[in-house]
């Protein structure tokens, strides 16, 4: 008998999760962004720093979905080489219909397959939730491997304590975990991965609006520390 792979097994349950849901969710979503000037001033930043010091390479968005994000870097019109990844081949489906211009990529962020120091800058915009707390500090090495350094790093989750757990999403059945996590927390991991964190936000939860939230939100800015 072959032993289960905690890891393999979140990897596949999540792909398939958000393969079954991949086109409602690009309608779900559309929108989101432009409701959220909090969350655009987050990017903006990230997106401005990645472009002043990043060398100009490339900036991965790890976990794009269906490019929504990955489309709105690239359109703040700061030089900003963006690509996506993602595990889903049908969310990356969804993200080349709508956003042919760019390029996106099947990967996972345990081992993106990049060259070491490639990256300009590395976004995780609330991907990292789906990673068990066993699995974030060699997803965080990985993003440490990949950043040259002095390229910015930019984290978006939920706050809280305990995960939830989803068996139904947009009329779909799926298998999802959503890790809630402090920022506190977050910011530790990233610096015993040998990032320098720049900037911790938390944003209260918001109930007004198109697309309420169940949760406070978290952004950690960080980046690989210069080389002396």
């Amino acid at each position: 008998m072959t032993a289960s792979n905690p890891s393999a097994d979140f990897q596949c349950t999540t792909r398939d999760s958000y393969d079954a849901i991949a086109p409602a969710y690009a309608e779900f979503s559309r929108g989101e962004l432009a409701a959220k000037p909090l969350e655009r001033g987050v990017l903006a930043v990230f997106a401005e720093l990645a472009a002043a010091g990043g060398g100009g390479l490339p900036v991965a968005d790890v976990g794009c979905g269906t490019g929504r994000v990955t489309a709105h870097l690239s359109e703040l019109g700061l030089g900003v080489d963006v690509f996506g990844i993602d595990l889903s081949p049908q969310m990356l489906a969804v993200a080349r219909q709508e956003h042919p211009g760019l390029r996106f990529e099947e990967g996972s962020m345990l081992a993106l397959g990049l060259p070491d120091a490639s990256l300009g800058g590395l976004l995780a915009w609330y991907s990292t939730i789906h990673v068990p707390d066993e699995e974030l500090p060699r997803a965080f090495a990985e993003f440490h491997r990949v950043l040259a350094p002095g390229a910015p790093v930019q984290l978006g989750f939920q706050v809280g304590d305990e995960p939830l757990r989803m068996t139904e999403a947009l009329g779909e059945e799926v298998s999802l975990v959503f890790h809630r996590r402090q920022p506190e927390r977050v910011a530790a991991l990233l610096r015993a991965a040998g990032l320098e964190v720049r900037a911790v936000v938390r944003k209260e939860r918001d109930t007004e609006g198109p697309f309420p939230e169940r949760t406070p939100q978290g952004f950690v800015l960080a980046r690989r520390p210069q080389e002396v």
